[in-house]
């Protein structure tokens, strides 16, 4: 049994989603943002940030964390700051020991939609439909929802492949 906690951070709002994951069996924990409109300047924002993962942490006690990775967009000016909100959110995880593995956007679309392409609207079905939810979670929290189930889903696919005897032409042997 592991607990995993998803990240996909933002300057304004910053997902977070806490799944178990048992085999092949995942449970949903919790899920939510850490809003930071109210903060006056970035290193405000940061701070709360880096408070509010710190608390996800005491609360849930993850044994890996995933987030997502920074994509470059048209603002360079967007990304320097998403990037020091991710910043905060890995130095929260790492002052408490925990592993860190960085997914992109299209790895996290791909595992839990099976397209890199999807939207928002179809990774909020699609977590919905993985974790038995009867609410649908805010964007935000969808998304840092389907980093932590792409986490289990490429861990649980390294654990099948060192089972494995040989790979011949893209196919494994046990």
């Amino acid at each position: 049994m592991s607990i995993v906690l998803g990240i996909d951070p933002g300057s304004r709002v910053t997902g977070y989603g806490v799944i178990c994951s048992q085999g092949s069996q995942l449970t949903y924990i919790d899920s939510g943002c850490i809003r930071t409109e109210a903060a006056e300047n970035l290193s405000e924002k940061l701070d709360l940030i880096y408070r509010g993962i710190s608390q996800i942490i005491q609360l849930h006690s993850p044994q890996e964390v995933g987030v997502e990775q920074v994509f470059m967009a048209r603002n360079a000016d967007s990304a320097l700051k998403l990037g020091q909100a991710r910043g905060a959110a890995i130095v929260a995880c790492t002052y408490q020991k925990l592993p860190v593995y960085e997914y992109s956007a299209r790895q996290v679309k791909q595992s839990v939609v099976g397209t890199g392409a999807a939207d928002k609207t179809q990774v909020q079905v699609m977590i919905c439909h993985l974790l038995n939810l009867t609410k649908t979670p805010q964007s935000d929290a969808a998304d840092a929802l389907g980093v932590a189930v792409c986490h289990t889903h490429m861990t649980q696919g390294l654990i099948k492949l060192a089972g494995a005897k040989k790979i011949r032409r893209g196919r494994v042997r046990r």
